[in-house]
């Protein structure tokens, strides 16, 4: 079959962004069927594409993907009307490559809540075969950190969450929130799978014997706690600075911090450290996923962090976690959910008590003196990567679904 795989910020492992979709369209065409990825031009990432856009867009195969890129740059630290209408372009140019593309089934990838217009319309007009596919669960997001506010632009959301769900054949939740999320919205359970996000096994493995790296400001032995990601709203990364400012105070000049990535508030964050004189705190640009598999190398602890809302608990699935635990390194996480749960039964890393600097402070110290615990901690999260989230058997699994969905509505057709 072919697949029409919508997705605004798809990249290739060459960009700074997440690849899931990158390897999910690499399993479809490994058995067998063709894949054409829509995506727009995102800010961290490369779609492989270098030359002109003509017409507003630009089209080529790579690695096999037919991609065809939108003219649309989006980047994190875009305020939310320009995201918002940069949003709505996508959708509508989408709509018309939905309308007129050669294909058998349409996919589509949250976020945005948005990418399932195309989907909608397609089905609506053309009767395809489509799946959506929910990374999180708008509008209860952005309504629960009070980001959006405005009833009429949250029924407007929520009517399009209820569309997106009722007009796919299935839906795929990436987190045991949003499946439960979904069905809220009442979608038979059969009709939806969990395929959380997977780790790549190969290109992050702490034991391999690559080449790692630190940078400047961290020497050998100082205790490396890493965040990788976006530096936003949700990600609540003014907890980090919380600690640090404590790790100060305590002379604690052995544990570095280190941020990579970009955001809205990563500037604000910077000039907060520097006021602050928390030379213990250093900030990265983005970084290609070939070259942050050697800085987690050197890691000696992951920060899974997020702004302390109950929505986030069970209804996301973070790249960097698996990231993390792929490498083989343990993780230090600060809001309870469903991986602060597989944290402690795995014993896989530590978890702190939410807006709590000095637990915070304390757990950190704790890893500094206690590094035989972290590499046991690391083995046991190589372990948990290896048995539950390889990234090739979940792709395998998210191949049988797209297949098996296509079967059944052809059969109905």
């Amino acid at each position: 079959m072919k697949v029409i795989y919508f997705h605004q910020h798809f990249s290739t492992p060459s960009g700074a962004a997440g690849t899931r979709s990158y390897e999910m369209a690499q399993k479809l065409l490994e058995r067998g069927h063709e894949v054409a990825m829509i995506c727009g031009s995102y800010g961290v990432g490369t779609s492989g594409l270098h030359g002109p856009f003509v017409n507003g867009l630009r089209k080529g195969v790579v690695e096999g993907i037919e991609i065809i890129e939108l003219k649309l740059p989006y980047s994190n630290k875009d305020g939310f009307g320009k995201r918002t209408l940069t949003f709505l372009k996508f959708a509508f140019k989408s709509i018309r490559i939905a309308l007129n593309q050669k294909y058998d089934l349409l996919f589509a990838t949250t976020t945005p809540l948005t990418a399932g217009i195309p989907g909608i319309i397609s089905k609506m007009l053309r009767r395809k075969t489509f799946v959506f596919e929910v990374r999180d669960l708008w509008p209860e997001l952005p309504k629960a950190m009070g980001v959006i506010t405005n009833p009429i632009v949250l029924t407007l959301m929520s009517w399009l969450e209820w569309s997106s769900y009722h007009s796919a054949d299935a839906c795929i939740g990436l987190a045991p929130g949003i499946v439960e999320g979904i069905k809220k919205r009442g979608i038979p359970e059969e009709l939806i799978d969990m395929v959380p996000n997977g780790c790549d096994l190969k290109l992050f493995n702490k034991r391999s014997g690559g080449v790692g790296w630190r940078p400047e400001g961290v020497n050998d032995n100082d205790l490396m706690a890493v965040f990788t990601g976006a530096h936003g709203v949700a990600n609540g990364l003014d907890a980090v600075l919380d600690a640090a400012l404590i790790l100060k105070q305590k002379i604690r000049n052995d544990i570095k911090l280190v941020f990579v990535g970009d955001g809205k508030l990563k500037q604000e964050l910077k000039q907060k450290a520097l006021e602050s004189g928390l030379d213990n705190c250093i900030f990265l640009d983005p970084i290609p996923k070939i070259k942050l598999a050697g800085l987690l190398a050197q890691a000696d602890l992951g920060l899974m962090i997020l702004a302390n809302v109950p929505a986030f608990y069970y209804g996301t699935s973070p790249n960097k976690f698996f990231d993390y635990i792929a490498t083989g390194i343990a993780v230090l996480n600060n809001y309870p959910g469903w991986l602060a749960d597989m944290i402690e039964e795995h014993e896989c890393g530590l978890t702190v008590e939410p807006d709590n600097p000095e637990d915070f402070a304390g757990k950190l110290i704790y890893a500094a003196d206690n590094r035989h615990i972290l590499q046991e901690m690391g083995i046991n999260a190589r372990k948990l990567a290896e048995d539950k989230f390889d990234r090739q058997k979940l792709a395998g699994k998210f191949v049988d679904i797209l297949e098996k969905v296509y079967r059944d509505h052809e059969k109905i057709c």
